[in-house]
């Protein structure tokens, strides 16, 4: 069941009933129907750049006019928009396909059979894309995970492993490279030797946050996709990253938000998943945590409480059955794997279930475990080391591996 978030709180809303108002139907589809034509290309780059013109104008003037080479030729728009089309801007459509012959790069334009499909049907997709890297990812299955740019260490842990448990079992894992939850979980996929795709709010010759320029370049040397609907030149303005937002949820079949507070910008990829038709799940976490309280939120409002990764693909499971390989022994033996940690001695068991989710003192865990400090110091130590606990301000957390 899909459901719908409140565009200003506190209204409520029901489930949805019927096709998403923000998809296309099939005739409107067939308007944006690409050519191979070289003279099409540059005419559809050219409108690209014209001032005022978004995707929900570009899909219009194709459909009233039927090509973009008749939208130059025989338009009749006023104001900027007029002038644009009697003298469009062919040095930035040049800088366009000088980029698009670059080693790994291309060009995708909407009605093109490599134009994802699932992008394809929201009413506001790009008409072009700019991809570096397997342009085929963004045609396979994909799980967008988002969140706080600022999380916990166990929020980013939690991101990871979820990354690392999705992409391991053929899902793309689908974020926006940045800081926080989006860099985690592309990292989680890339340490699976699974497949990611990073959604640009800039040109792709930019990346924003520079911080992740090896990221972005590991993704990329990894087999995987850089994609975005700017130019290359276009600067990391604010009004940009919702736009792209509603390309990561339009790529995927569902969105995941791990850590949120309630204004995050990843509610708004939540909701605009919602309203293209797709799941949304949210990841609970402790009611003192800040950053908890956008998940929450979204789970009163309908998301998909999960706890796991196998929650994930269970709830998607009729869209992957053909797809993605998590054969029923697979998950049994997943969970038996959850069920116990063989590879911990009885002391350091009894110590991992003294821990919480949230940070535990050093301190309580001696009390709660009636070990020696010096005990439970280099107790923690090995489990951190082996991923099992993080260390965090006010003590140490559990992580979800392994539960």
């Amino acid at each position: 069941m899909h459901w719908l978030l409140p565009l200003r709180p506190p209204v409520r809303f029901s489930a949805v009933a019927g096709p998403s108002r923000n998809t296309r139907t099939t005739k409107e589809l067939h308007l944006l129907h690409a050519t191979d034509d070289k003279e099409e290309l540059h005419y559809r780059l050219a409108l690209l750049h014209a001032p005022g013109v978004g995707p929900v104008t570009f899909s219009d003037l194709l459909g009233r006019y039927g090509s973009a080479v008749a939208v130059f030729r025989e338009g009749r728009e006023q104001g900027a928009l007029g002038t644009y089309l009697r003298g469009p801007d062919w040095v930035a459509v040049e800088r366009d396909l000088a980029w698009s012959e670059e080693p790994g790069c291309r060009l995708l334009l909407q009605g093109e059979p490599e134009y994802p499909e699932q992008l394809a049907v929201v009413a506001d997709a790009p008409p072009v894309l700019f991809v570096r890297g397997d342009a085929a990812l963004l045609s396979g299955p994909q799980l967008s995970m988002v969140g706080s740019r600022n999380p916990t260490p166990l929020g980013a842990e939690t991101a990871r492993e979820f990354a690392h448990h999705l992409a391991g079992v053929g899902l793309t894992v689908t974020s926006g490279l940045a800081l926080g939850i989006d860099a985690a979980a592309h990292r989680g996929a890339l340490s699976a030797e699974g497949s990611t795709v990073a959604v640009f709010g800039t040109g792709l010759d930019r990346v924003y946050p520079a911080r992740h320029r090896e990221l972005a370049h590991a993704i990329v040397e990894a087999g995987s996709t850089l994609v975005s609907e700017f130019p290359p030149g276009t600067a990391p303005l604010p009004g940009h990253f919702p736009r792209r937002n509603r390309i990561i949820s339009g790529l995927s079949l569902g969105t995941l938000v791990v850590e949120a507070a309630p204004r995050s910008g990843s509610l708004i990829t939540a909701r605009q998943a919602n309203e293209q038709g797709r799941e949304v799940f949210a990841v609970p976490g402790s009611i003192h945590n800040p950053l908890a309280r956008g998940c929450h939120q979204l789970i009163r409002d309908g998301a998909k409480l999960v706890e796991t990764a196998q929650d994930i693909l269970e709830e998607l499971a009729p869209q992957l059955e053909a797809i993605v390989n998590t054969p029923p022994a697979s998950r049994e033996a997943d969970k038996a794997s959850r069920e116990s940690v063989p590879e911990l001695d009885k002391e350091q068991l009894e110590l991992l279930v003294c821990l919480d989710h949230s940070p535990t003192s050093v301190d309580r865990l001696v009390e709660r475990s009636g070990l020696t400090p010096d005990a439970v110091s280099s107790m923690l130590l090995l489990l951190e080391l082996q991923g099992y606990v993080v260390s965090v301000a006010g003590g140490y957390a559990r992580t979800v591996k392994r539960e």
